[in-house]
């Protein structure tokens, strides 16, 4: 057999481990993520998933790395399908296509910002170049709005000291930003992620004709914050 189709059946299954444990998140919740489950789910042995993933850790941080992946994909393409100097419209744009791809992907939203996993620790210098190139697409259109002289912002509180070195780690993967936009990004972040993760709990009722209401009326206020 040649190395090119043994390749591609080595990833075709890993895909599908990968695809079986989302569907058992879906079911039973990550704290119940089991590799033999998985592997009877999909009629293979155990040792053939701890081939890719030794352990149900290595798979968790492998399905965490995908969402993230995911996750920035669809902010990036969201952000450049609307002009560069069209700033409001850059903001409000990423901020619906948050909503709408934890709408449409609660499993995955919920594994990289929800509760975390009983006994699980996520892998820093795994994980947290896919979190910081996600999110950086929220500090991106914030910077180019500070940029732009547009930044709306009275006496914003200042990072405590001795926080400024982990705001710069940043900096290596989601690209320059002055520490006032990655600030005010991180507040925005946490108002979206407040309402989201209530709406997907269902701890709040739908607003408006199509659900969606409270939500908009949130990012008008955040564009009326701070863009001037």
């Amino acid at each position: 057999m040649s190395p090119r189709p043994r390749k591609e059946e080595q990833q075709n299954l890993q895909e599908a481990v990968k695809q079986a444990a989302w569907e058992q998140i879906a079911k039973s919740g990550t704290a119940a993520l089991n590799l033999r489950a998985i592997a009877r789910a999909l009629n293979i042995t155990a040792p053939a998933i701890y081939n890719y993933y030794p352990d149900r850790d290595a798979l968790v941080t492998a399905l965490i790395i995908d969402a993230y992946t995911a996750f920035g994909d669809c902010q990036s393409d969201v952000r450049d399908s609307v002009p560069a100097d069209d700033l409001e419209g850059r903001l409000r744009a990423t901020g619906r296509a948050y909503r709408q791809w934890a709408i449409t992907y609660p499993e995955r939203y919920q594994l990289i910002f929800g509760t975390p996993i009983p006994g699980y620790v996520a892998p820093f210098e795994q994980t947290f170049p896919w979190a910081a190139r996600a999110l950086g697409i929220l500090v991106g259109v914030v910077e180019a709005v500070r940029a732009a002289d547009r930044l709306r912002v009275d006496s914003f509180p200042q990072v405590m000291p001795g926080y400024e070195e982990a705001f710069g780690m940043w900096k290596n993967y989601a690209g320059e930003a002055d520490l006032l936009s990655l600030s005010v990004a991180v507040l925005i972040w946490a108002r979206v992620h407040g309402l989201v993760s209530l709406e997907i709990a269902g701890s709040i009722p739908p607003f408006g004709a199509s659900g969606d209401a409270l939500y908009e009326y949130e990012i008008d206020a955040i564009v009326r914050t701070f863009i001037g």
